[in-house]
């Protein structure tokens, strides 16, 4: 097979007219409009616009009257919303651009040549170890380049540097211009043909739709067949759906009527091991209907789901006594409610006994979204009312926002039910089986914000370690954007040793722009990723991920992250010593001292031993001196690395991240596999 991706010309047209729309939405000043987040559904998405943010801080001095709550100002779909600033602006605008704006701009290209190189580096590496498995020289695999290769990234760096000059001349739509054409051009760069990845998390969401269209066990194989080629070790297979399981249940009421006479579950794991992946339940926690899916299976929209049909008093309602909030489309389950709890453990007791699952993910579990300050508020079940009223004497339908100390109770109430029940979900996966990986799918709202509007409070359940992959949705079309979402999440020191697993939406993404965010968080200290979803793969996104992150051979399995983190910390440091031992070799520039090199190379192999060492063999003693091995390395490496620093800061901070993404994979591998005994 071809690995090389020829890109016609009306998917060039739609990545220039993709860049376009990013810049704009970058240089006008539309920054009040938060990004869009969704529950893994292609369905509707929460949108914070400025005017919601000011009602949100009680601060907007004009509402003079109470805002009107309609579907437009409290949700839209993410495709509504790109579609109504596509247009806005214009690349050939002469809009002023401030100076923060300009520095914003070079910054972002300087990152995109930066992570044109990093990924030409990382194929460099790739390279020389199927050398050095031939037994050829490492030195015959520099990183290739060519003049076209350098003559794009001199081009680019003199865009760079011209940016303030063009912008002092009032040349604004010059500016615009020559970015769009450069990040085009470095994205053409892009050593997509050649294998860059290193062992990471490499998670999808399986979605339903997917599993109803393979219609039985072999058209789920072609679909498990697609995924290994791709690359793909962590598969998220939505397992219960607005109350409906995907397998024949003895707990839930009803299997989803989509599905004809087969098991897709138990296919799916079968599948999946025989591929070397891991096959996590993706569940619904507290969505217990969906009016979507109703439409589809041809029922009453009204129909809340079959656990709800079943259990009424189960329900959650919103303040003004209905199930579904205004502008949304699906019921909730109230956390609250001691049954609904017991149920909801009994089924994911049900999946983890009958199926030989790698783990759960917990998705929906928060409450609906809510803004307190419009007069929309959530979380009156029956049970949560009476208890909350056990506790304050207080009724919370009676409480009002404005009552601050009592309204932060109630909120703190509603939050504690979904912190507690994710740490039975979490006792219950140790009990049953320790090595069970348990992630969440959750949404990265500013977490004050996010607990006032969902009470979803994800960061206590990292620090306690219930949780052992949170997976943020972090959706944008532009890099830029996906890491302003991701970025404050991965530098968080909230999280304990939970590994973040940021999540990547591939719905209108070009498949340059998806390559440009994975080798972004390829530079960033995190181990992973999950795409979603499978239903949006296309045949130029496998040849893609086939070329830059597929399978060698099927007898090769490269570790997971959430599965053995020391020895995937050993692989991914053999893997950024192999950069370092290439540029001695073939870059003068790089650490031009000789007795610095030789030092350099003996303090990089004695951590190379030490993680070797952990990894064979995980013990206390073993950690402990590898991670001791690592802090020595690091303070070494720090002042190595000042003249280099200065020549190519972001390579150098590329670096720092791939350690403390190592890290962060010894921390997780000391609570998962030390102190779990799972090995």
């Amino acid at each position: 097979m071809n690995n090389k991706i020829n890109i016609p010309n009306q998917i060039t047209f739609r990545l220039f007219s993709c860049l376009c729309l990013n810049v704009n939405l970058l240089i006008i000043n539309i920054w009040g409009v938060s990004p869009v987040y969704a529950d893994n559904k292609l369905e509707v998405s929460h949108v914070i616009t400025n005017q919601d943010h000011h009602q949100t801080l009680n601060i907007n001095p004009f509402a003079i009257n109470k805002p009107q709550i309609t579907r437009q100002n409290f949700q839209q779909d993410i495709d509504l919303l790109q579609r109504k600033y596509k247009l806005d602006v214009i690349s050939t605008s002469n809009q002023p651009i401030s100076r923060k704006q300009a520095i914003a701009l070079q910054r972002e290209l300087e990152n995109l040549i930066g992570r044109v190189e990093s990924a030409y580096l990382a194929a460099a590496v790739n390279r020389s170890q199927k050398n050095q498995s031939s037994r050829r020289n490492v030195k015959s695999s520099q990183p290739t380049t060519n003049s076209s290769f350098n003559e794009t990234l001199a081009k680019a760096r003199e865009v760079v540097k011209n940016i303030p000059v063009l912008i002092a001349k009032k040349e604004y739509a010059l500016v615009r211009q020559q970015l769009l054409e450069t990040k085009l051009n470095l994205w053409q760069k892009f050593p997509i043909d050649q294998r860059v990845a290193q062992p990471e998390t490499r998670a999808v969401w399986l979605d339903r739709e997917t599993i109803v269209n393979a219609k039985n066990e072999a058209g789920l194989a072609k679909v498990f067949d697609r995924l290994e080629q791709a690359g793909i070790n962590t598969v998220f297979f939505e397992t219960v759906n607005a109350s409906y399981t995907i397998y024949p249940s003895q707990i839930a009421p009803a299997q989803n009527p989509l599905i004809k006479n087969w098991d897709p579950l138990k296919s799916a794991v079968k599948l999946a091991h025989t591929r070397g992946m891991e096959l996590h339940a993706w569940v619904w926690v507290f969505a217990a209907g969906n009016t979507s899916h109703n439409q589809i299976i041809g029922i009453d929209d009204n129909y809340p789901g079959p656990v709800l049909e079943a259990n009424p008093d189960w329900a959650n309602y919103d303040h003004r006594g209905k199930m579904i909030p205004i502008g949304q489309n699906k019921p909730f389950l109230d956390p609250a409610h001691p049954q609904v709890r017991k149920y909801l453990l009994n089924l994911y007791s049900e999946i983890i006994n009958r199926y030989q699952v790698d783990g759960l993910q917990l998705d929906y579990i928060r409450y609906p979204f809510q803004n307190p300050f419009v007069n929309r508020t959530y979380g009156y079940g029956k049970a949560a009312r009476e208890k909350f009223k056990q506790e304050t004497n207080v009724d919370p339908i009676n409480i009002s926002p404005r009552q601050r100390q009592l309204w932060q109770k109630w909120t703190a109430f509603r939050t504690e039910q979904i912190n507690s029940f994710v740490a039975e979900v979490a006792q219950l996966l140790r009990k049953k089986n320790p090595s069970l990986i348990l992630s969440v799918a959750v949404f990265p709202l500013p977490e004050y914000e996010r607990v006032q509007k969902i009470q979803q409070h994800w960061e206590v359940w990292a620090r306690r370690g219930d949780v052992d992959l949170i997976v943020p949705m972090t959706y944008a079309l532009d890099t830029r954007r996906f890491q302003k979402l991701a970025q404050p999440w991965i530098n968080s020191r909230k999280l304990g040793s939970t590994l973040l697993v940021p999540g990547i939406r591939l719905l209108s993404l070009p498949t340059l722009g998806a390559f440009d965010q994975l080798q972004l968080l390829r530079d960033l200290p995190v181990s992973g990723y999950a795409l979603f979803a499978v239903d949006n793969f296309n045949d130029e996104l496998d040849q893609m991920l086939a070329s830059t992150q597929g399978r060698i051979r099927r007898s090769y399995v490269q570790p997971i992250p959430q599965r053995q983190p020391f020895r995937t910390a050993a692989f991914r440091y053999a893997a950024l010593r192999q950069e370092w031992l290439l540029l001695i070799d073939n870059d003068r520039t790089f650490i031009n001292s000789t007795t610095a090199r030789i030092d350099f190379k003996n303090h990089s192999q004695k951590l190379q031993n030490a993680l070797n060492q952990l990894a064979a063999l995980p013990s206390v003693s073993n950690f402990i001196s590898a991670r001791a091995e690592l802090v020595r390395f690091k303070t070494n490496f720090n002042s190595l690395m000042t003249s280099v620093d200065k020549t190519n800061p972001y390579r150098v901070k590329v670096w720092e991240n791939k350690l403390l993404t190592i890290e962060r994979l010894l921390r997780y591998g000391e609570r998962k596999v030390l102190n779990s005994g799972s090995k």
